[in-house]
């Protein structure tokens, strides 16, 4: 079990007395200071008059909630971190409230065993979180987001949620279409949380078959299969007491989801080729360009895996959905790749922007960049003008994603649909184009017109 210090103060809240004396009597002896609430008001009172490192509360309290007594106390400044307690049939609730801040949640009954790891790793992530906000309070500002630019109302909520939600260890699902950053906000979350100083880990799910997939992710032993030469750690050993960016997680098998689902459940992985498991402790971020909903109904997403995976919902907006993050942007990758180039900072002129607010941006933040860095490069002088841009910039014009008829409120997914077909289009079906404008790799591109039924629309 991690170091405890004199400072590890505990304090108990459930109005069930035999529980209140079960967790003091095991607390005390693994070392913590214990102080004991029979009502979420009591245990108010107690928090405005003394430091608690943690609060282990019930949900299902009479008088005030454990949610209420949550909101409450992670209103104010130095808040202690919370664990809270619920039967198996009040989940949701217990989801609810890791979205308001807890750092975990246990359904009744638990084990010794269990309670006592939950409570350790909290107190030790608390202790991370205070380190890393005080180092932040001397650097003068929080660096994690820094690179993250949206001035949209849209894109300032999901940055103002993402800040939220770094502070627990809850699985997040960060939703949008390809090229607007989900990998980059996946490592700002872990940046600004407690696992900021071990490893972030990434892999795009969806660039390795199923097999390769696994001995990746848990590892394997050696002579486990033709080519396993060697013993290998997987990146949920690699990424322990850090986070694991889960890419396109959509694209997992089903045989692989239900591993992943095992993890999530009990933090247990086990290397290909090995029959005993191995503990880890990792954080989860997934991301998806699907619609795992669509997936789910049709049977290919587990709906078990889709639950866990989508406690907290992180929504990034397309890029022509937030036009007025194009000018922002646009300075952005411009000083970005004009240090890079080694050259003097660089403008662009009124029709210079003008084309690139018209255009439709199918590749996102990605493909803006991508365009910025050319023009860079290509342009002479301190000004970027319009023609320092690829022609597929003037002869496109932002597609019309709805025609006469279709449903008002479009789903992701026939929005990306419409898109795929666009974009194919307008580069007469070049796969691997398409793809790199998309800023997809082939494979993913591949199912996603099989899905969509192109080849049936070919002519």
């Amino acid at each position: 079990m991690p170091h405890k210090t004199q400072t590890d103060h505990i304090l108990i809240v459930d109005d069930e007395e035999s529980l209140r004396s079960f967790m003091e009597i095991m607390l005390k002896k693994e070392g913590y200071a214990v102080s004991l609430s029979a009502s979420g008001a009591e245990a108010l009172a107690k928090i405005k008059r003394a430091k608690y490192d943690l609060v282990v509360t019930d949900l299902m309290m009479p008088e005030m909630t454990g949610i209420e007594l949550l909101g409450k106390v992670k209103a104010q400044e130095n808040a202690p971190e919370f664990i809270v307690m619920t039967a198996f049939g009040s989940v949701d609730s217990a989801i609810e409230a890791m979205k308001l801040g807890a750092a975990e949640y246990i359904i009744k009954p638990f084990n010794v065993d269990e309670i006592k790891l939950v409570i350790s790793r909290t107190l030790d992530k608390g202790n991370l979180v205070r380190e890393n906000s005080a180092l932040k309070k001397n650097l003068g500002h929080d660096v994690a987001f820094d690179n993250i630019v949206g001035v949209s109302e849209a894109m300032q909520r999901s940055i103002k949620l993402a800040r939220q939600v770094s502070q627990s260890d809850a699985t997040v699902m960060i939703r949008g279409e390809s090229g607007v950053g989900k990998d980059l906000m996946a490592r700002a979350i872990h940046n600004c949380s407690g696992r900021s100083a071990h490893p972030f880990v990434t892999i795009n799910c969806a660039a390795l078959p199923e097999n390769l997939l696994e001995s990746e992710l848990f590892g394997h032993k050696k002579g486990s299969f033709t080519g396993a030469v060697n013993d290998k750690e997987g990146l949920f050993q690699s990424a322990d007491k850090g986070t694991l960016f889960l890419d396109e997680i959509g694209n997992v098998s089903m045989g692989m989801q239900v591993k992943l689902l095992r993890v999530l459940e009990d933090q247990l992985v086990t290397p290909v080729g090995e029959t005993k498991p191995v503990k880890v402790d990792v954080r989860l971020i997934a991301a998806t360009n699907s619609d795992l909903e669509a997936d789910v109904a049709a049977g290919s997403f587990r709906h078990d895996l889709y639950y866990r995976l989508n406690v907290i919902q992180l929504d990034i907006p397309s890029l022509r959905g937030r036009p007025e993050d194009i000018p922002v942007l646009a300075k952005f990758f411009i000083k970005k790749h004009c240090r890079l180039a080694g050259a003097k900072d660089k403008s662009l002129t009124d029709d210079a922007l003008s084309l690139l607010k018209q255009y439709g941006w199918p590749g996102n933040i990605r493909e803006l960049e991508n365009s910025i860095q050319r023009a860079v490069l290509l342009s002479k002088g301190a000004v970027i003008e319009a023609g320092d841009f690829s022609d597929r910039l003037s002869a496109a014009k932002a597609p019309t994603v709805l025609k006469q008829g279709d449903p008002a409120d479009p789903t992701l997914q026939s929005i990306e649909k419409a898109y795929i077909y666009y974009v194919m289009d307008q580069n007469k079906g070049n796969k691997a184009k398409v793809a790199k404008i998309l800023g997809i790799d082939s494979s993913t591109l591949y199912r996603k017109l099989e899905r969509y039924g192109w080849n049936n629309n070919e002519k």
